[in-house]
C-alpha cells in the first residue's frame, strides 16, 4: 500500500497532462516514499483520456478513473478519494493552477498531526477582485470556526481517515474543512505560490457560491443531527402566531355575533391561515428531515457518480476493472 496518493481531476485538458505527470513524478519520488497517482477523467471529449492510459500503461504507479460522463469536480474527487489507497491523499487541479513543487509543504504539516492542510494562494487580483473573494471565505470562517483564508481551493492534503468519516457530495468539496471540524478534525493551512491557469476554463461563479455554501453549513453544524429543531422552532412559531390570531377572531365574533369577520379583517383571516399551515408543513418537514438523518447513519452509502473503467497495475500487470 502506498504511503501517498495524489488524486488529480481532469476534464479537457490534455495541454497539461504530461507536463503534470513529469512534474508531480520528480516531486513525489524526491519524497523518498511510495506514492500513487490517481488520475480521474470527469468526462473529457478531447485527448485527455488517451494520453492518461498511454501514462498508466508505462508508469504502474499511475491509477486512472474515467466516468461516464461529466459529473463535476466533487463527484470526480470523490472517485479519486474512493479509488486512492495511500494514507495520505493529496489533491490539486490538472490546469497548472497549482504548484506540484508546494506538495512538501502539505507533507509537512500532514506529520505534525492534522487531518486537513489547506492551500492558501494569495492573491494578486485587483482590490475589487480580492474583496470579493474575501467577504465569502471571512464569512464561512466565522460561521464555522475554521480558521482558514481560502474555502473555495481544491489544493488540499488529508488524512484518509478524514476522508472516510465526511462523505462528498453536491459541491461539497468547499466546505469539507467546516464539515470536518464538527468531527473534530484538526486544520491547518500552508501558503501556495499561484502561476495562473495557462490551461484553465474560463473561471465560474465558485467564489460566490459560497453564499450558498454558508446557508448548508451553517445548517449542517447546528442541526444535521438534530432537524426537527429547526424546521420545527420555526413551525411551531407560525402555528402559534397564526392560531393565536386565529383564536382572537373567534372569541369577537362569539362576543358579537353582528361582526362580519371577512369584511373588517379579511386579509388578517387569510394571513392566520397561511400561518396554520406553512407551520404544520415545516413540523412534517421536520419530521421527514429526522427520518433522513436516521438513513443518513445507516452503513449503506450512494456514490455521487458512474465510473466507466478503472486502470490499476498490480504485481507487475495492468489490470482493467469495469464499474
Amino acid at each position: 500500500m502506498p504511503k501517498y496518493s495524489v488524486v488529480v481531476t481532469f476534464h479537457n485538458q490534455e495541454d497539461s497532462v504530461a507536463t503534470l505527470y513529469s512534474r508531480l513524478v520528480t516531486v513525489m519520488d524526491d519524497t523518498g516514499e511510495s506514492y500513487e497517482l490517481v488520475f480521474v477523467d470527469d468526462g473529457s471529449r478531447d485527448g485527455t483520456n488517451r494520453l492518461l492510459e498511454e501514462i498508466a500503461a508505462i508508469d504502474r504507479r499511475v491509477v486512472v478513473i474515467r466516468l461516464r460522463r461529466y459529473f463535476g469536480l466533487t463527484s470526480a474527487l470523490a472517485a479519486g478519494f474512493d479509488h486512492a489507497e495511500g494514507e495520505f491523499v493529496i489533491c490539486m487541479d490538472s490546469d497548472l493552477r497549482h504548484n506540484p513543487e508546494d506538495i512538501p509543504l502539505f507533507l509537512e504539516k500532514l506529520r505534525e498531526g492534522y487531518g486537513i492542510v489547506s492551500g492558501w494562494p494569495r492573491s494578486r487580483k485587483p482590490w475589487r477582485g480580492r474583496l470579493a473573494a474575501w467577504f465569502p471565505n471571512w464569512a464561512m470562517s466565522k460561521l464555522s470556526g475554521v480558521l482558514i483564508h481560502d474555502f473555495g481551493t481544491s489544493f488540499r492534503a488529508y488524512r484518509r481517515e478524514v476522508l472516510q468519516q465526511v462523505p462528498l457530495y453536491g459541491d461539497m468539496h468547499r466546505t469539507l474543512p467546516a464539515l470536518a471540524s464538527w468531527h473534530g478534525i484538526s486544520i491547518s493551512e500552508v501558503e501556495i505560490r499561484s502561476e495562473g491557469r495557462p490551461n484553465s476554463k474560463p473561471a465560474n461563479s465558485s467564489t460566490f457560491r459560497l453564499f450558498f455554501d454558508l446557508l448548508i453549513v451553517r445548517f449542517l453544524l447546528r442541526y444535521m443531527g438534530r432537524p426537527l429543531h429547526f424546521f420545527g422552532g420555526m413551525g411551531l412559531l407560525a402555528v402559534t402566531a397564526g392560531g393565536s390570531v386565529g383564536m382572537w377572531l373567534a372569541i369577537r365574533k362569539i362576543l358579537d355575533p353582528n361582526w362580519d369577520v371577512l369584511d373588517v379583517h379579511g386579509p388578517l383571516v387569510v394571513f392566520a391561515a397561511v400561518l396554520i399551515v406553512a407551520g404544520a408543513e415545516l413540523l412534517a418537514m421536520g419530521l421527514l428531515a429526522e427520518m433522513n438523518v436516521r438513513y443518513y447513519h445507516e452503513p449503506a452509502r450512494k456514490i455521487p457518480y458512474a465510473v466507466e473503467l478503472v486502470l490499476r497495475a498490480r504485481d507487475g500487470e495492468q489490470s482493467v476493472t469495469s464499474e
